[in-house]
C-alpha cells in the first residue's frame, strides 16, 4: 500500500492506494495559511489516519517548484508561509516511511498516463486549469521535470498584456468579468447568453495556448484537467476552432484533446512516485 497526497492552496486530499485504487480518502480545507506550523500540522493530520504497517511509502504533489531529489519545495502557490520547505525530511521524520515529492500537475499527468485515458500515449501534456494554470509533461513514457522541476509552467508565458494564466484560469473570469469560473459555469448551465459568450472567449485563449504547447512539444494527447475543465462543453467549440488554425494540419489531425474524467487522479499519480 502507498499513500498519495494532493496538496493544494485550498484543500488537502490524502488517499491510501492499493494496486492503483484509492481505498480510503481524507479531504480537508487548508486554513491559517500564513502560519507554517499550522499548515504542516494540518498536512500531517490528514495523512496520519492512513498510515499503517503495510504502507511502503508516501508520494505528495505540491503546487510549486520542487527539488525532487531532496524533496524540498519552494514558494508554494497560495500558501504564503511555505517559502522553502524540506518536506521530504519533515514527513519522513514524522512517519518513518520513504517520501517522494513532486509538482502537483506532474502527479496529475502521471496519474492519467498510468491509470486514465492516456494509458496508450507515450507523449502527453496535461493542462490543469483552476485557481492558476500549470502543465505536466510525459515524453517517451517518462515524466519530464526539467532542471528545476519547473518544466510545464506555461501559465507564465507572456500573452497579450499579461501572461497565459490570466486568460486560461479562474483569473480570466475575475479580472475581465467580475465573476468566478464556477459562477460562469452555473450561468451557462442555466442558458444565460452572457456566460456562453464568456466561455467562447475563454476557449479562444485556451486554443492559442494549446497551439503554443503543440509548437513546443507536439504531443499525442493534451489532457484538460482542473476545476475549470468541468465547463468543457461550453468552451470546446471555440477552442477547437483556434486549434484547427495551427499551421501544420497533420499535427492537428493526429492530436487528441480530452477532458480529464478520472477522479482524484493527482492522488494516484502522487502514489506512483513511490514506485
Amino acid at each position: 500500500m502507498i499513500i498519495g497526497v494532493d496538496l493544494g492552496g485550498t484543500n488537502i486530499r490524502s488517499g491510501l492506494v492499493n494496486d492503483g485504487e484509492i481505498i480510503s480518502l481524507n479531504k480537508s480545507s487548508l486554513t491559517e495559511k500564513d502560519s507554517f506550523s499550522s499548515t504542516i500540522r494540518q498536512l500531517i493530520n490528514s495523512i496520519a489516519p492512513l498510515v499503517n504497517e503495510k504502507v511502503k511509502g508516501l508520494g505528495i504533489g505540491v503546487p510549486s517548484l520542487v527539488d525532487s531529489k531532496n524533496g524540498i519545495v519552494y514558494e508554494v502557490a497560495n500558501i504564503p508561509s511555505w517559502k522553502e520547505v524540506a518536506l521530504k525530511k519533515i514527513l519522513e521524520d514524522e512517519f518513518h516511511i520513504p517520501v517522494f515529492v513532486n509538482n502537483d500537475v506532474n502527479c496529475l499527468v502521471l496519474g492519467e498516463h498510468l491509470y486514465g485515458e492516456a494509458k496508450s500515449c507515450s507523449s502527453i501534456v496535461a493542462l490543469a486549469m483552476g485557481t492558476g494554470l500549470g502543465a505536466g509533461i510525459i515524453i517517451n513514457d517518462t515524466l519530464y521535470e526539467g532542471n528545476n522541476c519547473g518544466a510545464g509552467e506555461v501559465g507564465s508565458i507572456p500573452y497579450l498584456d499579461s501572461i497565459f494564466e490570466d486568460y486560461t484560469s479562474s483569473r480570466f473570469f475575475e479580472k475581465h468579468f467580475g465573476i468566478t469560473a464556477a459562477e460562469a459555469n452555473s450561468e451557462a448551465i442555466r442558458g444565460e447568453q452572457r456566460a456562453k459568450l464568456i466561455w467562447e472567449d475563454f476557449g479562444h485563449h485556451l486554443g492559442i495556448l494549446i497551439q503554443t504547447v503543440m509548437f513546443a512539444f507536439d504531443p499525442q494527447l493534451i489532457m484538460l484537467g482542473g476545476s475549470i475543465s468541468k465547463a468543457y462543453p461550453y468552451f470546446e467549440k471555440s477552442m477547437r476552432e483556434i486549434v484547427a488554425g495551427f499551421p501544420y494540419p497533420e499535427s492537428v489531425k493526429r492530436l487528441n484533446i480530452l477532458q480529464s474524467k478520472l477522479e482524484n487522479v493527482a492522488i494516484l499519480g502522487a502514489a506512483a512516485l513511490v514506485k
